[in-house]
């Protein structure tokens, strides 16, 4: 009577393959579909507060260099390419500075005439409406702060949230910005505390090259209050009702 004897398969080569494989998978996913962010700097409050995980869709606007980890320089311009919404919150590379992540809602489109009066957005001449909503306390990386919260509605009727201090702040009264063409303007929804697109020396018009995807949802947020070194405060760390939430 025969007998086949079969080698075990195992050890440190199938193990270190397995890694190989899922690390090349996760690179894929990475790169195509989805990223993981976390929100460091309170811009985006009452949107995105600090200490929120959210995932950005990598395929909503194309493809670039730096839909890629590390931006590799492989190739110019983006492939499958698509203007982003007006209202749509998006992650981008500092024009400046291409290491830099920035989040940020795109306010303008190629074209568009963009202008802040007394704390009042304009777009192409016309004044955006705004609906106060009452007062709203801030807490972000600095002190709590009260301040006025609005509903804030884009040509288009998408809405969303702002929050401002006052309207006669550095950035409540700006020049007309004309955005170029291949580029958009982006602004935070913390009104009087947002670098972006109206610090032309520091943000400036975004290159629709540079955009890095679209924020979907939030997958995870922590409000700081625990250390991490004290496991059993972790649970009320965490805020539930911000779990699996669409970022709008």
């Amino acid at each position: 009577m025969s007998q086949t004897i079969t080698r075990k398969k195992g050890g440190w080569g199938e193990s270190i393959r397995t890694i190989i494989y899922a690390g090349l998978i996760a690179i894929g996913i990475r790169t195509i579909a989805f990223e993981p962010f976390n929100i460091p700097s309170g811009s985006m409050i009452p949107t995105l507060l600090v200490g929120d995980y959210l995932f950005v869709s990598k395929y909503s606007y194309g493809y670039s260099r730096h839909s890629m980890p590390f931006s590799p320089n492989l190739f110019a311009g983006r492939l499958w390419g698509a203007t982003p919404a007006r209202g749509d919150v998006a992650v981008f590379k500092l024009p400046r500075d291409t290491s830099q992540d920035y989040i940020k809602r795109i306010i303008g489109l190629p074209g568009d005439r963009i202008q802040v009066i007394r704390g009042v957005l304009h777009i192409n001449g016309a004044a955006v409406a705004r609906e106060s909503m009452g007062p709203y306390i801030a807490e972000g990386d600095g002190p709590r702060l009260t301040v006025r919260l609005f509903r804030e509605t884009l040509p288009g009727g998408r809405t969303h949230p702002i929050i401002e201090q006052s309207d006669d702040g550095p950035l409540d009264n700006t020049d007309v910005f004309l955005v170029p063409a291949g580029h958009v303007f982006a602004m935070g929804d913390n009104r009087d505390n947002s670098l972006d697109s109206r610090v032309q020396s520091a943000v400036g018009f975004v290159p629709i090259d540079n955009l890095v995807g679209r924020a979907e949802f939030i997958f995870f947020s922590v409000d700081g209050s625990s250390p991490i070194w004290q496991v059993w405060n972790w649970p009320f760390a965490i805020r539930w009702s911000r779990l699996l939430s669409p970022v709008r």
